[in-house]
């Protein structure tokens, strides 16, 4: 198990922080599914954000002011995808997109999956009672697939299917043993 641990306060802080600085942030991850659920289910080990890349600035002076400003070298960096963290307990996996002419936004290169719509980080959850934007229950299934299902994965997904009506993925039966709820911090 990672040393990483993500608190619901910590989310809250930095998403404060990311206002602050007039980024238009998103949640996505397990934090966007806890946030579409309005209540933390299990443990983090991170916070993933989209956020456009024009923001990247401000970005990096909110999370300076909170001290998670190290590079964390990850297998597959991209310039569009990489991890800060705080050097003790605290890492955010950024997801940094451009907004394109016909309303969808442009992440990675054309070979990793190009455009997809705006409405897929058009989600509103809440995070420890404050309310934050994050991914649409429909694309955080989806982008819980496509890969050998992780135990978070597999504890994630029939939650957001079974409170969202949406059809549950193959492979993506509840675990028999639930994973433990995180800290209502």
């Amino acid at each position: 198990m990672s040393h990483y641990s993500m608190s619901a306060a910590d989310v809250v802080a930095l998403v404060e922080r990311l206002e602050a600085h007039g980024v238009d942030a998103c949640l996505g991850g397990g934090w966007a599914v806890d946030a579409l659920l309005g209540e933390q289910t299990r443990p983090h080990s991170d916070l993933d954000v989209w956020a456009p890349a024009a923001h990247l600035e401000g970005l990096f002076r909110a999370f300076t002011e909170v001290g998670v400003d190290r590079i964390f070298p990850w297998p597959n960096d991209r310039p569009w995808n990489f991890v800060l963290h705080d050097g003790v307990r605290r890492r955010v996996d950024l997801h940094l997109y451009e907004p394109l002419a016909d309303g969808s936004l442009h992440y990675g290169s054309v070979v990793e999956g190009g455009p997809f719509p705006a409405e897929a980080l058009a989600g509103h959850g809440s995070i420890a009672g404050t309310a934050v934007r994050c991914e649409s229950a429909e694309w955080a299934v989806r982008w819980h697939t496509g890969y050998e299902a992780r135990e978070v994965d597999r504890h994630d997904v029939p939650l957001l299917c079974e409170k969202f009506g949406i059809p549950l993925p193959e492979g993506f039966e509840q675990l028999e043993e639930p994973l433990p709820s995180g800290p209502k911090a």
